[in-house]
C-alpha cells in the first residue's frame, strides 16, 4: 500500500504541486485581504476572494472532465454537460484581469497604495492560472478525440468568448448564475449586444481574445521546452551509457 501510494505520488508530482502552489496562493491571498481588513476596519477587497472562489469552479470540472474523458464512453454522455458548465463558469477566472482597474478609482485609501497592487495583481495572477490550466485541460480532450487542430481551434474560440464574457461581466454586470438563473432573459439580453456591438465591446473582445491567448500560449511553451529539456537530457544520458566500453572480466 505504501509502495503504491509513493509510486502514485511520484508520477503525479508535477500535477500533485501544481495543486498545492494553487492552493498556497489562494491562501496568500486571503491572508493579504484579510490583513487589510484588520488594518483599515474595511471590507474593501472582499470581493476578490469571492471572484477567486469562482475561478476555482471552472479548475474543478475541467479536472474532473479530464479524469473520466479517458473512458471513451464518458466523451459522449457527461463531458458535454461538465463542458457547458464549465463554458459558463469559465470567464469568471480571465475576468479577474479586469480588477486591476479598481486601483485607478480608490486604491490606496485606508492602505499603502503598494499594497493593494499586490493583493490585486496576486489575486488576478491566481485566478488567471486556474483558468489557463482549466482550459489546457480541455483542450487536451479535444486534441486525444479529434486531433490537434481542432485543440487549438477550440482554445481560440474559447478565448474570444471568455473574453465576450469578461466584458458583460465587467460592463454590462451579468453572470454566470444569470444564465442558469435566467436563461432567457440573460439570452435576449446578450443577443443583443451581438446583434448591435459598440465599438468598446469589439476592441475589448479583441484585445483581451490575444491577451489571453499570449498568456496560454506562453505558459503552454514554456511547459513543453521543459519537457523537451527533459527528454533531450535522458537521450544524452542513455547515449552516454551505450558507447562506454564493456568491461571483460
Amino acid at each position: 500500500m505504501y509502495n503504491k501510494l509513493r509510486n502514485f505520488i511520484f508520477r503525479n508530482r508535477h500535477s500533485i504541486a501544481v495543486f498545492i502552489l494553487l492552493n498556497m496562493a489562494c491562501l496568500v491571498c486571503i491572508l493579504l485581504v484579510a490583513a487589510r481588513v484588520a488594518y483599515t476596519n474595511s471590507g474593501r477587497h472582499m470581493g476578490l476572494i469571492w471572484n477567486l472562489f469562482l475561478a476555482w469552479i471552472p479548475f474543478i470540472l475541467a479536472y474532473i472532465a479530464h479524469s473520466v474523458s479517458w473512458k471513451r464512453v464518458w466523451i459522449y454522455f457527461a463531458i458535454p454537460v461538465i463542458a457547458f458548465l464549465w463554458l459558463i463558469f469559465f470567464p469568471n477566472a480571465p475576468y479577474m484581469l479586469t480588477d486591476l482597474q479598481d486601483l485607478a478609482r480608490s486604491g490606496g485609501v485606508g492602505a499603502p497604495l503598494w499594497y493593494d497592487v499586490l493583493i490585486v495583481v496576486w489575486c488576478s495572477w491566481t485566478g488567471t492560472l486556474l483558468g489557463v490550466i482549466s482550459l489546457y485541460l480541455m483542450q487536451d480532450i479535444i486534441i486525444r478525440t479529434f486531433g490537434k487542430w481542432p485543440g487549438w481551434i477550440f482554445v481560440f474560440v474559447i478565448s474570444a468568448l471568455s473574453s465576450f464574457g469578461i466584458y458583460i461581466g465587467r460592463f454590462v454586470r451579468l453572470n454566470s448564475w444569470d444564465i442558469l438563473q435566467n436563461p432567457a432573459e440573460t439570452t435576449m439580453e446578450i443577443l443583443g449586444l451581438v446583434i448591435d456591438p459598440s465599438m468598446r465591446l469589439a476592441a475589448f473582445t479583441v484585445l483581451y481574445t490575444f491577451f489571453f491567448l499570449f498568456i496560454f500560449v506562453l505558459l503552454y511553451s514554456f511547459s513543453h521546452m521543459l519537457q523537451e529539456q527533459a527528454s533531450r537530457a535522458k537521450s544524452t544520458a542513455e547515449e552516454l551509457a551505450s558507447t562506454q566500453p564493456t568491461q571483460v572480466n
